[in-house]
């Protein structure tokens, strides 16, 4: 059962990097990004090349590269093509799936099991050491540290507050002469290169990639960030707010590891996922209701 756990961690912090990325463009700047399946394969796809190639790590800077060009184009379909956010995300999204096996070299699969990764390449540092066994934990830590540390710097510079300001009030910022397209342009990048981050990762991890590998991402990860606002207040200070995100994606991984225990068809984890969503969702409202209905009982029980 400690394996189990101890996997569903890894997972779950590596899904966390995605679900900081959902968190920028969605909970800050209130776009939900439909391209984040094919942004997250688009960088588990060049991270992987690129590692086959002899560079492990110029992988990591290649696959954030690629997923701010993906971010950049949902916006410009956006900004310059007047498209709508969710048409854009689905447009970039069904294009990426060509340009995703075109990269692999008209293949659906690159295979690592010979090549250099990131975490091999600590493996080997660490071989030695008593974190030796740890090593693939450690790595994963680093970059979820990195991106909470980056996250949490960046929302809170001038540049970072004008994003926040456009996902709460657009009209406003565009007449405070802010360019509230620039914002989301720039919002987005940073969102797709996060994003793709974690599918390099993810490959790495595996030691494979594939044309699939991103397929539910988005449900996932909107799933886990849902989940961890939950563990905050409206009022809350932002690194509680991004650390409860990257909690939640541990949680929903704990409650994936404990279907598969139970034997559950793998075919079933979507309609969970699906359900996880759902209840995440709706939860405020059902509590708030239960909380009227109680409320209600009382001033009946006086009268």
């Amino acid at each position: 059962m400690s394996g189990i756990l101890f996997t569903a961690l890894e997972l779950g912090l590596i899904n966390a990097i995605c679900v900081l990325a959902l968190f920028l463009s969605y909970q800050m700047l209130n776009i939900c990004d439909l391209s984040t399946d094919g942004c997250f394969t688009f960088g588990a796809c060049v991270g992987a090349v690129t590692a086959l190639s002899g560079h492990p790590y110029l992988s990591i800077p290649a696959a954030m590269l690629a997923g701010a060009l993906s971010g950049i184009t949902v916006s410009f379909l956006q900004w310059k093509m007047g498209i709508d956010s969710l048409l854009a995300g689905i447009i970039v999204n069904t294009a990426l799936y060509s340009i995703n096996i075109a990269v692999m070299g008209n293949a659906s699969l690159v295979n690592l099991n010979k090549a250099e990764t990131v975490f091999t390449l600590f493996r080997d540092a660490l071989r030695n050491s008593f974190l030796s066994s740890y090593y693939r934990i450690i790595v994963i830590l680093l970059f979820v540290t990195v991106i909470v540390l980056f996250l949490n710097w960046f929302l809170k510079t001038k540049l970072g507050l004008a994003i926040r300001a456009t996902g709460s009030n657009r009209i406003m910022v565009a007449s405070s002469s802010v360019d509230a397209d620039k914002m989301t342009m720039i919002a987005l990048a940073v969102s797709g290169s996060i994003c793709a981050l974690s599918g390099c990762l993810l490959a790495q991890y595996q030691k494979s990639a594939n044309i699939d590998i991103g397929s539910g991402i988005l449900t996932i990860a909107l799933a886990s960030l849902l989940i961890g606002r939950i563990f905050y207040r409206h009022d809350s200070s932002m690194v509680i707010k991004i650390c409860a995100s990257v909690f939640g994606s541990f949680i929903f991984r704990i409650i994936y590891a404990l279907s598969l225990r139970l034997n559950m068809p793998a075919f079933m984890l979507k309609l969970i996922s699906s359900l996880i969503v759902a209840l995440a969702i709706s939860f405020p409202y059902l509590y708030r209701k239960y909380q009227e209905n109680r409320h209600m009982r009382k001033e009946e029980g006086r009268c």
